[in-house]
């Protein structure tokens, strides 16, 4: 078996007297989709920054495609493609201009046969003389992903980047990102999208610095030992009400609508299954089933079990 592409062990990043990345450890194996995921402020973009060589740990140790993070950093940067979260190109240029530029700082060559079959893989060639800042979402996101893949990057670090674009874009952006997985290339993104999650090969979720939970997404849900039953209604007040209500009662922890709906998740079954079944029978037509727990439902227990570390 081939050397994990990511392998740091309890990295720390402080700024002052504030810890935003708090002993985070992980692996990711070569080839791998791996996503980030974590509410927002919870330290996904230091500790990508910190993976690629742009900052140091204040501790911790670790591999990134085989380099020391504490000594190659350098080396790291030359094998390592980075997707910010914002858009950081020039909108004054042209698609072709910038990649031409990205193209110039890697010291590619043959330049501009590189740069053409970089914007004919990309789809990018028919708006080739367009300038970026005149780009929609979806156009902007082609653009970053082909300068940070122009230079066959065996690590691929991606912050973010669907956020603002849409849905049909999002799912083009996913199967590029399969193509390019299918080919070795490693790719850790973080994602605030539950459907984007679910097409990674793995999770990591990080809240408030630490690393809470790894795994597969059938793993992670599993994991987290939560129960969920859905109450079908027919009235949205009648509905509302009964919400109100569930969340007063033993064994409930997240209480969800959609629609008529409720979605009724909680960690201790019994208690859960007694309060939602009682409550559903004192009002008419209202009927309970259980359901799978989704990553969702998941993903807001995790954060709510965790502490604020700017608090």
């Amino acid at each position: 078996m081939s050397a994990p592409a990511i392998d740091v062990h309890g990295l720390v990043k402080r700024y002052g007297d504030k810890t935003v990345v708090d002993d985070v450890s992980m692996t990711v194996k070569t080839g791998e989709i791996s996503g980030f995921l974590g509410p927002n402020g919870s330290g996904k973009t230091t500790t990508i920054r910190v993976m690629c060589g742009l900052l140091k740990p204040d501790a911790g140790r670790g591999t990134v495609l085989g380099f020391d993070l504490l000594r190659d950093g350098l080396r790291i940067k030359r094998e390592v493609g980075y997707m910010t979260q914002k858009f950081s190109f020039y909108e004054d240029l042209s698609i072709e201009e910038n990649l031409n530029f990205v193209a110039g700082l890697y010291q590619i060559a043959p330049r501009r046969k590189v740069v053409a079959d970089t914007l004919d893989q990309l789809g990018l060639t028919s708006r080739r003389r367009q300038l970026a800042g005149r780009l929609s979402g979806g156009w902007k996101q082609r653009l970053a992903l082909a300068a940070c893949t122009m230079h066959n990057p065996k690590l691929l670090l991606l912050d973010e980047p669907t956020a603002g674009v849409d849905p049909k874009a999002r799912r083009e952006f996913w199967d590029e990102i399969h193509r390019l997985a299918a080919t070795g290339i490693t790719v850790l993104v973080s994602t605030h999208y539950m459907d984007e999650a679910e097409r990674c090969h793995r999770i990591n979720y990080i809240s408030y610095g630490r690393l809470i939970a790894s795994g597969t997404v059938a793993e992670v849900v599993a994991g987290a030992g939560l129960t969920t039953f859905v109450l079908d209604g027919k009235d949205s007040a009648t509905m509302a009400s009964l919400s109100a209500r569930l969340h007063r009662a033993p064994g409930v922890d997240q209480v969800a609508p959609f629609g008529v709906t409720l979605h009724v998740v909680g960690h201790d079954a019994k208690a859960l299954e007694a309060s939602v079944r009682t409550l559903a029978d004192e009002v008419p037509g209202v009927s309970v089933r259980h359901a799978a727990t989704s990553l969702e439902d998941t993903f807001i227990q995790l954060m709510s079990q965790s502490r604020d570390n700017m608090a």
